[in-house]
């Protein structure tokens, strides 16, 4: 007998749906396409002569130890290079704080496996992340969106939705996938003060923060909070879980992300990441840290800063020429992303299949709204793409633009 494997699945499974951004990936695939849709970073700026010395390096040196199992935990002295990082800018963290994981999108996965029980609240800005969405989904979460504006979510609104119970508060404060927005430092300091009030986690998701391309370095929400509850010895026991990531500083390919938290916390993850895969890729954490380590890491995210930078540029240049006056949009100071807002009653996603037929691609914004709405948004990548590609594919979305408009 067929086994019927529709009956099979667990119920969970019916939560569970294939992220947008991931189809729309397949687009890529296409030569003639131009894609603004995936959040990928420039080929061109991986470091990947520096990835080849730092092979040579590990398998001279420590061939044996980078081909076996490890620790759970991660590779000790790339936690500790972590932990010295996020120490520079005023948190008390040490490598017991830190957790390797296989890319931050795991790490969101296993904080829904550890937090959130079906029908749990989690609060989140409106638009968030769709990719901490579709790993939430999966364990029934149901969501409070907080509205966002040019400085990052509405603190002042947060209250009354943690009066409803929320396992904890999702915020991606600095150049926010998809909006571009950056949490003010008044708001981080405010959302650390009402997160202690009522005891309820944050989850700082931060996978953008060195990708600054104007403006003053502003403290990440992990750092405020460590400095509100003062010294503790050179570890951090507060009330944030903070995620990022080395696929926007070296590479996607790596699938290396980490975790800081509270050793409390970060030993239940452990548990989590010992049922999915035992441990991160030994190999590919020494090459990290041989790549990384002696300053590199620093001097490379310059050269990022500026071919991202000079791209953002570009693409809002020809959108201020090419694009219909009815269709606004955000400077990023940061990050890998622009939120367009098109007029009131149209829809993205038919602007896509216009624009497709084009051979250009955008993401829809609807997908980021976690209960709906946003039909009339979309969101913009301006890493991937060369300055001349730019030009012809933003030419190329104005025209399915203002031939749309035109016809309403």
């Amino acid at each position: 007998m067929q086994t019927p494997w529709e009956y099979r699945y667990a119920f969970r499974t019916q939560h569970m749906s294939s992220s947008v951004i991931r189809e729309l990936l397949k687009l890529t695939e296409q030569p003639e396409i131009i894609s603004f849709a995936g959040g990928l970073p420039a080929p061109e700026v991986f470091p990947i002569q520096r990835f080849r010395e730092a092979s040579n390096t590990v398998l001279e040196n420590f061939g044996p130890q980078s081909l076996q199992y490890s620790t759970t935990e991660g590779h000790r002295p790339l936690r500790e290079m972590i932990a010295r990082h996020i120490s520079r800018f005023s948190s008390e963290v040490s490598a017991d704080n830190v957790l390797i994981t296989s890319g931050s999108q795991q790490a969101l996965d296993f904080v829904g496996r550890l937090f959130v029980n079906r029908g749990d609240f989690i609060v989140v800005e409106s638009p968030t992340y769709v990719g901490a969405l579709q790993a939430w989904n999966a364990y029934g979460a149901q969501y409070i969106p907080v509205r966002a504006d040019e400085h990052g979510m509405i603190v002042d609104e947060l209250e009354a939705a943690l009066r409803v119970g929320p396992k904890f508060i999702y915020v991606l404060p600095n150049f926010q996938n998809p909006s571009g927005s950056t949490l003010s430092l008044e708001r981080r300091m405010q959302l650390v003060r009402i997160a202690d009030k009522y005891g309820v986690p944050i989850i700082e998701d931060d996978p953008y923060g060195q990708l600054r391309y104007e403006g003053e370095h502003i403290p990440s929400i992990v750092a405020l909070d460590s400095e509100y509850r003062g010294p503790n010895g050179g570890h951090y026991s507060g009330n944030v879980i903070y995620l990022s990531t080395f696929s926007k500083l070296l590479a996607p390919g790596l699938r290396l992300g980490w975790v800081i938290a509270p050793a409390e916390v970060i030993q239940k993850l452990v548990l989590s990441k010992q049922a999915a895969d035992l441990h991160t890729s030994s190999f590919n954490q020494y090459i990290a840290f041989e790549a990384a380590k002696g300053g590199f890491l620093d001097e490379h995210v310059k050269l990022i800063r500026a071919t991202y930078k000079e791209r953002r540029d570009v693409m809002i240049e020809m959108m201020e020429e090419m694009f219909p006056a009815s269709v606004s949009w955000r400077k990023p100071k940061g990050g890998m992303f622009l939120w367009s807002i098109l007029p009131e009653g149209m829809d993205s996603s038919e602007v896509l299949k216009r624009a497709v037929e084009k051979k250009v691609a955008f993401v829809p914004g609807e997908a980021f709204h976690p209960i709906g709405g946003g039909k009339n948004t979309m969101r913009l990548n301006f890493s991937y793409s060369s300055p001349e590609t730019i030009r012809e594919g933003i030419t190329r979305l104005g025209g399915t633009l203002k031939e749309l408009i035109a016809d309403k």
